[in-house]
C-alpha cells in the first residue's frame, strides 16, 4: 500500500469517528465521579462493619 493512499483511507476514517459533544463528556465524567464516590462510600462503610465485627470477635475470645 503506497503511503498516499494509507493517508487517504485515514483521513477517510477519522471523517466517520462520532466524537462526543461537550455536554456528553460532561455528563460521562460527572457519572463516573458519582459512580465512584458510591463505590468508595460502599467499600469503606463494608471495611467499618467488617473492622468492627473483628474487634468484638477478638475482645470475646480473650
Amino acid at each position: 500500500m503506497s503511503p498516499g493512499r494509507y493517508v487517504a483511507e485515514v483521513r477517510a476514517e477519522v471523517s466517520r469517528i462520532t466524537w462526543p459533544t461537550r455536554r456528553e463528556t460532561l455528563t460521562a465524567t460527572a457519572m463516573v465521579f458519582a459512580l465512584a464516590l458510591c463505590t468508595a462510600i460502599f467499600f469503606f462503610a463494608t471495611d467499618s462493619v467488617v473492622s468492627q465485627l473483628t474487634r468484638l470477635i477478638l475482645r470475646i475470645d480473650r
